[in-house]
């Protein structure tokens, strides 16, 4: 299960990355951007500012608890820090990216073959389709003599007949 050193890891970066961002002034800066007080206010409101500061600091931090609490942030590193250890641990894990390489090259191939056959496919429709035409005008031709000869014979018939 999760050895919380992920969580632990997320807290002190949000700590840090907080503190950055709250941190007070010194108090000479502080009295200064305040010329009109005298230093009995410029301590009050120093004093005010640090409490204002530390108390953010506090509320920001226990959000940030209980975020990670109702989302369950521990168990969700774990799982990923799980998930991590176990692709490591695995031989066949970085051959995954060479098979990946090798499916793309195969399903390449495919494609290829498959254009191939269709320019095939197209071909012989093509040939069929001239050899059809072919064939029709070859029996119209024979139908056409059939016809010619038929009519010769009507003729010769018919003028034997006169």
């Amino acid at each position: 299960m999760a050895n919380g050193h992920g969580e632990s890891d997320l807290k002190r970066s949000f700590k840090l990355g907080l503190h950055g961002l709250l941190t007070t002034c010194s108090k000479e800066e502080f009295c200064k951007a305040f010329p009109g007080f005298t230093i009995a206010e410029k301590e009050r409101l120093h004093h005010l500012y640090i409490q204002v500061i530390v108390s953010l600091h506090k509320n920001i931090e226990d959000e940030f608890e209980a975020l990670c609490e109702e989302t369950k942030v521990d168990d969700i590193l774990g799982s990923v820090e799980e998930l991590v250890e176990e692709q490591t641990l695995d031989p066949l894990y970085l051959d995954k990216t060479n098979l990946n390489t090798v499916a793309q090259a195969l399903s390449t191939l495919k494609k290829n073959e498959i254009r191939n056959l269709t320019t095939m496919l197209e071909k012989s429709e093509a040939h069929n389709n001239l050899l059809r035409s072919r064939v029709e005008l070859l029996q119209k031709e024979i139908h056409n003599s059939s016809d010619a000869s038929n009519a010769v014979d009507k003729s010769k018939t018919g003028r034997n007949v006169e």
